[in-house]
């Protein structure tokens, strides 16, 4: 019978305190000092200290990501008619807040090269739909950057706001700059199974500071300076809290140390699994540092990603598919979609193995073993 080490769940990927224990030392100063409200020390630290991290300007803390690029729609003007670009490949919570904005999302498929949004179907999108789009939201999927430079040169030449969803890649790098800094704003999420955490939480990033200024007065209801409760626009609740704000600032300390961890396990599967017939895994460009927020792999042999998390599943071991598109989702079929098959392929062909900063090297044998094992059925 296995014993108890060899049964223990392993996670996809899940919360890690700092073993010095920063996060507790700021939320015990929040008690301390009774900030234990939407504002506060923490908050207004926390974004600084965010900000510079990534080299960007100003920072707003947000109850979500999600809160974060609905509010970045909103500050780049997005209302009802307009058309957000948008990559397939992604979690809802990067198209609902364009449906929250009453616009209208066309879908981007991605490329092999990146996974992230095709440039080329990104140029085939603008040509069909010209001065009607407001706005690109660019994904950097499980941490690998878009190819940014090609993707800024097309937006800039239709003279489009770009709006980064970097919520998975926090401490990513393409061409040695952040990701989340390249247009005129960056989001981060906090949820948590992101590689910092705040337990739920986001941050929108920007050079602009009249616009960030304006994303913290709309995320605290709009309240204008006034004696009485008065309000001449329409208001949010998305403001950070003081005690969540200090888990960031700790988590934040240890953001390299998570990164390396990401990258030591990544290379790991890389070595033993990736001789296996018919696995690739997920693609690692020259001018590209990913983060490695979870380590992908596509099989195109006779065991599929099906096979691969039911064994682990068996062995109370979390795994899980590609983000199936967006396109191909219910909610979102009535809208457009340009490009190819290429996400659906890798939606079909994927799968995310566990990528916990947490794992030993011993539970890390333990995935391989049960997934090679598969392979000499």
């Amino acid at each position: 019978m296995a014993d108890s080490t060899s049964n223990k769940k392993i996670w996809l990927a899940s919360p890690h305190m700092s073993d010095e224990g920063y996060e507790m030392q700021y939320v015990q100063e929040a008690f301390d000092t009774n900030w234990v409200a939407p504002l506060g020390p923490n908050v207004n630290e926390f974004e600084k200290e965010l900000a510079a991290k990534v080299g960007s300007k100003h920072a707003a803390a947000m109850t979500s990501g999600t809160g974060a690029i609905h509010l970045a729609l909103k500050a780049a003007g997005v209302g009802e008619g307009d058309i957000v670009f948008c990559p397939t490949l992604t979690f809802s919570a990067t198209a609902n807040p364009i449906i929250y904005q009453n616009a209208t999302p066309v879908f981007i498929d991605s490329d092999y090269e990146t996974w992230n949004m095709d440039p080329k179907a990104l140029e085939a999108a603008f040509e069909k739909y010209g001065d009607k789009v407001k706005a690109v939201l660019v994904v950097h999927l499980y941490g690998l950057s878009a190819d940014m430079d090609k993707i800024m040169e097309i937006c800039s030449k239709y003279n489009v706001t770009v709006i980064e969803d970097a919520a998975e890649s926090l401490g990513a790098y393409y061409k040695g700059k952040h990701t989340g800094t390249f247009g005129e704003f960056g989001v981060f999420s906090f949820n948590g199974n992101k590689i910092i955490t705040t337990s739920g939480g986001g941050m929108l990033v920007s050079d602009d500071e009249e616009k960030i200024k304006k994303v913290r007065f709309w995320s605290t209801q709009s309240r204008d300076v006034a004696r009485h409760y008065q309000h001449s626009e329409l208001g949010f609740n998305y403001r950070m809290s003081n005690v969540v704000a200090g888990i960031g600032r700790g988590q934040l300390k240890v953001l390299e140390q998570r990164v390396a961890k990401k990258k030591y396990i990544f290379e790991y599967y890389k070595r033993e699994l990736g001789q296996l017939e018919g696995v690739e895994f997920m693609p690692i460009n020259d001018w590209n540092e990913p983060n490695y927020w979870l380590s992908v792999m596509t099989l195109s042999g006779k065991v599929r990603p099906l096979d691969v998390m039911e064994a682990l599943e068996k062995e109370n071991i979390e795994s899980r598919p590609v983000w199936k598109p967006m396109h191909m989702q219910p909610f979102f079929a009535e809208y457009d979609y340009v490009g190819g098959d290429v996400s659906e392929k890798l939606f079909e062909n994927g799968v995310c193995l566990p990528s916990d900063t947490k794992m030993t090297d011993g539970e890390l044998e333990r995935i391989c073993s049960i997934i090679k094992g598969l392979w000499s059925k």
